[in-house]
């Protein structure tokens, strides 16, 4: 993490202590309270309006994050280079945006007992501000006075003056108490375990709900739902994928100067340590991408599963932005197989395109266009295998995307598992007897996963369960150390976070029977 001491004038902190007068003698206790507008020894014409580029960046960035419904991921990167801000600086930039997205619940909940109206109340830009300076305080290696100088300096830049005199008095009383110490209070006053576990590990109260279903309905001890909020707010490991027979992992040309090590449980994957993908010319030229393990693992399981009969024609359902689809034709292309490749929305079907586009020649049929809902019905028993990489809600992926937290609501799982049930409908008719479907999501949701299966199968009597379990297992390589995946005793495999290290993806294999 970067150290940050360079960023703020060394100021003596005494100056803008709203519990001392001009002199640095301290006020009456009575006069401090948040929301206060103490006085300051500084004229207004010498007073900071301004604070640093990198700040700057991070506030910009939670301000379109909310405003435009966007992700911080996509519109970060960009930012950084535009206003050329590198190496300490962008470092420094992207922990604050990233932390402060994160933890934002914990901050909230901190900022609620010490500003005198409701958070929702306050002007979504001022909130942003004292997030990101209860993110330097508490969460960063930032000296208190740097962290609460700056932001103010920030508020006063992009909220004005009248804001940023209350910027200074939260900052100073979040200051008050250690991080250790404002977790204790937290949990004092949640009401039970769970929603203490919420506030702390910044949570909606109805995901951690959802997350400790999830792993009592996959057999796992509900007690773990502590480490399992808390590996949602470790920011994941660039992880890549060696596509098979495009490139080898021992070609140094292909990786550069990149430092590369095995991957934990998947023979395509490598975890980069501390380089830019982009740089990579491997990645550069399409032979290898970026790409969670969990993701690479549930891949492989499908093109591994038996099948009974030929194997020559496989189809991925759901292929946005096409990740799964160019592993998949990849080993489709060395097995004397074919990849139709279908995606509903056309932009994210030509992210497809671009991710398929150094397989080698024959091994792509087609990238289309299409509703993944009618293709069994417009192509009845036309493939061998099926990828439905159901659109969900993304929970298993918090780590990576974590304003996602803040933007689901319970609302949202009526119409998606409606969508995933006709999905996973659809391509069980496209599918030949003897073929296997594998339905994958990201999320551990009980309704997105066991649930869409169930109800699926209850009204056919054409499909049978594989052993999800043996089929992941087989792909599984360890690289020498031994160590066997811990994977409940179920038919169906959910990954976590906590365990695994990966995303939290769902898999269950299908086979079409006659």
């Amino acid at each position: 993490m970067p150290n940050t001491s360079s960023h703020p004038p060394q100021d003596d902190p005494r100056r803008d202590d709203p519990r001392r007068n001009s002199r640095g003698r301290e006020r009456s206790a009575a006069r401090f309270r948040a929301g206060d507008r103490p006085r300051t020894s500084q004229a207004p014409s010498e007073r900071r309006k301004r604070t640093d580029p990198a700040r700057m960046v991070a506030f910009d960035v939670l301000r379109e994050v909310d405003e435009s419904d966007a992700y911080a991921n996509l519109v970060l990167p960009p930012l950084l280079r535009e206003r050329q801000i590198r190496g300490r600086d962008a470092g420094f930039a992207t922990e604050l945006t990233y932390g402060t997205l994160r933890l934002r619940g914990r901050y909230d909940t901190i900022l609620a007992t010490l500003v005198d109206r409701p958070l929702p109340g306050l002007d979504p830009a001022l909130l942003d501000v004292l997030r990101l300076g209860a993110h330097q305080v508490l969460g960063m290696r930032v000296p208190v006075h740097a962290a609460v100088s700056e932001t103010v300096g920030l508020a006063r830049n992009r909220v004005g003056a009248g804001p940023a005199q209350m910027v200074n008095a939260v900052l100073r009383r979040v200051s008050e108490r250690s991080l250790d110490e404002w977790l204790s209070v937290l949990t004092k006053e949640a009401p039970d375990v769970l929603a203490g576990l919420a506030a702390t590990e910044s949570h909606p109260i109805w995901i951690a709900r959802a997350m400790r279903e999830a792993l009592a309905g996959n057999g796992r001890d509900v007690d773990e739902i502590g480490a399992l909020l808390a590996a949602d707010n470790v920011p994941p490991r660039v992880t890549l994928v060696a596509r098979p027979g495009l490139v080898d992992v021992s070609d140094e040309a292909a990786w550069g100067d990149a430092e590369l090590v095995g991957g934990r449980w998947a023979s395509t994957a490598l975890r980069l340590e501390g380089s830019d993908p982009a740089g990579i010319p491997a990645i550069r030229e399409g032979l290898a991408g970026v790409q969670d393990e969990g993701s690479q693992l549930v891949t492989l399981a499908l093109a591994d599963a038996p099948l009974e009969g030929r194997d020559g024609r496989w189809l991925d359902l759901c292929a946005g932005p096409g990740g799964k689809a160019a592993l998949l034709a990849a080993l489709a292309a060395q097995r004397g197989a074919t990849l139709v490749a279908n995606e509903v929305a056309p932009h994210r079907a030509r992210l497809v395109a671009n991710a398929l586009a150094a397989m080698p020649e024959g091994a792509v049929e087609e990238v289309r266009t299409g509703d993944g809902r009618e293709v069994g019905a417009d192509e009845p028993g036309a493939y061998d295998r099926v990828l439905v990489d159901a659109p969900c809600t993304g929970l298993g992926a918090l780590r990576r995307r974590p304003e996602s937290r803040w933007r689901r609501t319970p609302s949202d799982l009526a119409a998606l598992t409606g969508l995933q049930r006709e999905l996973l409908a659809s391509a069980l008719d496209a599918v030949r007897p003897g073929g296997v479907v594998a339905y994958v999501t990201c999320s551990p949701h009980l309704a997105e996963t066991q649930l869409v299966v169930s109800d699926v199968l209850k009204k056919r009597d054409d499909v049978e369960r594989l052993d999800t379990a043996a089929a992941v297992r087989s792909v599984v390589s360890t690289s020498g150390t031994g160590e066997e995946i811990p994977l409940s005793d179920r038919d169906d495999v959910q990954l976590w976070p906590h365990v695994h290290g990966t995303d939290a993806m769902h898999l269950t294999l299908l086979r079409k029977v006659a």
